[in-house]
């Protein structure tokens, strides 16, 4: 809670010049829930030096043995994500994505489409959320480990947003997600891999085109 508080001051002093000092700001006083829960904080942004966020979502996926379940409301996950899945499907794990099926931008939403058939010809389950529009971030393995925060899975979150995701080491926690997460699969509809692939040209070219702008959306 106090390292969160620490990024508001940061971010906040490094977006308005400003100068706030740790005595103007509110630290709460940790509430007296379940303590014996481990959370690590992983945040970025155009200050870090690092790619934090992006560094625990590759490192959770590569360590998955079981299982990865994703949900994201924006998808442009770039070649480093998009291998880390891809070799998770093909080293037999099962990965399940779930995206909207329902999104605010066209152009993202094209994007976002150019990556899928990559992954289902891995073996990636890809999901659309009909239901209206998806907007939670996380991340489940194994029923073991979950990532909750801000980024979405995409260039903007990973390289030009200020972002704070948590990862939480609690299996108690990570099944709920879980459970979450295939509730929402009763509201999705699986994208077939042949029908996907076999899509005429004038619906993939824009896609495709739409991806060439990737950095920026």
């Amino acid at each position: 809670m106090f390292y969160l508080q620490y990024l508001f001051l940061a971010d906040w002093n490094f977006c308005t010049g400003k100068t706030l000092q740790l005595e103007e700001v509110h630290f709460p006083v940790p509430s007296a829930h379940k303590q014996d829960c481990f959370l690590q904080v992983a945040a970025s942004g155009p200050d870090s030096k690092q790619p934090s966020v992006l560094f625990s979502l590759l490192q959770a996926i590569y360590l998955a043995r079981k299982e990865i379940l994703i949900t994201t409301p924006y998808f442009i996950p770039g070649d480093s994500i998009l291998e880390a899945l891809r070799i998770a499907a093909l080293s037999g794990l099962s990965v399940k994505l779930l995206v909207p099926g329902i999104c605010d931008s066209k152009l993202v939403n094209a994007a976002s489409k150019s990556y899928y058939e990559d992954l289902l010809c891995a073996g990636v389950d890809i999901y659309m959320y009909q239901k209206g529009f998806v907007h939670a971030k996380t991340l489940v393995t194994d029923g073991k480990l979950s990532i909750i925060g801000t980024a979405n899975m995409d260039y903007r979150s990973f390289e030009l947003n200020f972002e704070v995701n948590v990862v939480v080491y609690d299996q108690e926690i990570a099944e709920k997600l879980r459970s979450v997460f295939f509730k929402d699969l009763e509201e999705a509809e699986k994208i077939d891999k042949d029908e996907w692939c076999k899509r005429p040209a004038y619906k993939q070219l824009p896609e495709k085109v739409a991806r060439l702008f990737s950095h920026v959306l």
